[in-house]
Protein backbone atom coordinates (compact mmCIF):
# COMPACT_ATOMS: atom_id res chain seq x y z
CA UNK A 1 0.00 0.00 0.00
CA UNK A 2 1.19 3.60 -1.02
CA UNK A 3 1.05 6.45 1.75
CA UNK A 4 1.47 9.68 2.05
CA UNK A 5 4.58 10.62 4.25
CA UNK A 6 6.98 13.47 4.58
CA UNK A 7 9.81 12.97 2.23
CA UNK A 8 12.97 13.93 4.48
CA UNK A 9 12.12 11.23 6.50
CA UNK A 10 11.50 8.50 4.16
CA UNK A 11 14.28 7.05 4.12
CA UNK A 12 14.86 6.60 7.84
CA UNK A 13 11.63 4.90 7.93
CA UNK A 14 12.60 2.32 5.29
CA UNK A 15 16.25 1.84 6.80
CA UNK A 16 13.92 1.02 10.46
CA UNK A 17 11.95 -1.30 9.33
CA UNK A 18 13.00 -2.74 5.66
CA UNK A 19 10.63 -5.51 5.65
CA UNK A 20 7.52 -3.58 6.78
CA UNK A 21 8.36 -0.68 4.05
CA UNK A 22 9.85 0.67 0.89
CA UNK A 23 10.51 3.33 -1.39
CA UNK A 24 8.18 4.11 -4.41
CA UNK A 25 9.91 3.40 -7.63
CA UNK A 26 12.25 6.30 -8.95
CA UNK A 27 9.36 7.90 -11.40
CA UNK A 28 7.58 7.94 -7.84
CA UNK A 29 10.05 9.86 -5.61
CA UNK A 30 8.96 13.07 -6.28
CA UNK A 31 5.89 12.32 -4.84
CA UNK A 32 5.80 12.36 -0.79
CA UNK A 33 4.95 8.32 -1.03
CA UNK A 34 5.97 5.42 0.51
CA UNK A 35 5.10 1.80 0.16
CA UNK A 36 3.84 -0.80 3.11
CA UNK A 37 3.80 -4.46 3.12
CA UNK A 38 0.08 -4.72 4.05
CA UNK A 39 1.09 -8.33 6.16
CA UNK A 40 3.43 -6.66 8.43
CA UNK A 41 1.59 -3.68 9.48
CA UNK A 42 -1.19 -4.14 12.31
CA UNK A 43 -4.47 -2.53 12.49
CA UNK A 44 -3.38 0.44 15.20
CA UNK A 45 -0.02 1.07 12.84
CA UNK A 46 -2.33 1.10 10.00
CA UNK A 47 -4.64 3.67 11.34
CA UNK A 48 -1.69 6.16 12.55
CA UNK A 49 -0.24 5.55 8.94
CA UNK A 50 -3.28 6.20 7.18
CA UNK A 51 -4.55 9.40 9.38
CA UNK A 52 -1.49 11.20 9.36
CA UNK A 53 -0.93 10.50 5.49
CA UNK A 54 -4.38 12.12 5.28
CA UNK A 55 -3.28 15.34 7.36
CA UNK A 56 -0.80 16.12 5.04
CA UNK A 57 -3.02 16.74 2.35
CA UNK A 58 -5.96 18.36 3.84
CA UNK A 59 -5.89 22.06 4.85
CA UNK A 60 -4.54 22.09 8.27
CA UNK A 61 -7.66 23.46 10.34
CA UNK A 62 -9.19 20.44 9.43
CA UNK A 63 -6.67 18.03 10.25
CA UNK A 64 -6.38 19.86 14.13
CA UNK A 65 -10.17 19.67 14.10
CA UNK A 66 -9.82 15.76 13.96
CA UNK A 67 -6.90 15.33 15.76
CA UNK A 68 -9.17 18.03 18.70
CA UNK A 69 -12.02 15.86 18.17
CA UNK A 70 -9.72 12.11 18.53
CA UNK A 71 -8.59 13.76 21.68
CA UNK A 72 -4.97 13.69 20.40
CA UNK A 73 -4.26 17.12 21.01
Amino acid sequence: MGFGFPKAWRAALVESEPEKFSLPSESDMRYSWVHARLDKVDPDEMRDLVENAWALCVPKRVSDEYAAAQGYL
